[in-house]
């Protein structure tokens, strides 16, 4: 079974591909975490959002939490524009929706978009092979 102590499995693509790392914080809340973790299972994650994740290109997404810290990473094709990607997302079939649900939980801006609410990481250290 994958958990943070056993670790997980990293998929490869077909051709070249890129990274980019988000973070975003939660209420310190231990309910409305426990929601936010829900909203993101398999059974409480809408098909809708899976979709427009998918159809603006991304191939691989993770989030992962550290008490109220969220961390996520994403996983795009070489050519990928995150600006162009993000305005596309941001229209499509209940994206706002979602947006705004799950702004509940988060310590954002209950009217902000994704791409305002996750904040891009700088890489500071990279083990070259």
């Amino acid at each position: 079974m994958e958990n943070k102590l056993s670790g997980y499995p990293v998929s490869r693509f077909d051709g070249a591909t890129k990274r980019y790392c988000q973070t975003l914080d939660l209420r310190d809340d231990p309910e409305l975490i426990a929601a936010y973790r829900k909203l993101h299972s398999p059974e409480g994650i809408w098909p809708e959002i899976m979709a427009g994740i998918r159809s603006v290109g991304i191939l691989e997404m993770e989030i992962y939490l550290l008490g109220t810290r969220l961390f996520m990473i994403v996983e795009t094709p070489a050519d990928f524009e995150w600006s162009e990607a993000m305005s596309r997302l941001s229209t499509l079939p209940r994206q706002p929706e979602w947006e705004a649900l799950t702004a509940r939980y988060q310590q954002a801006s209950a009217e902000a978009a994704s791409s305002e609410k996750w904040q891009l990481m700088e890489r500071i250290f990279h083990l070259y092979r």
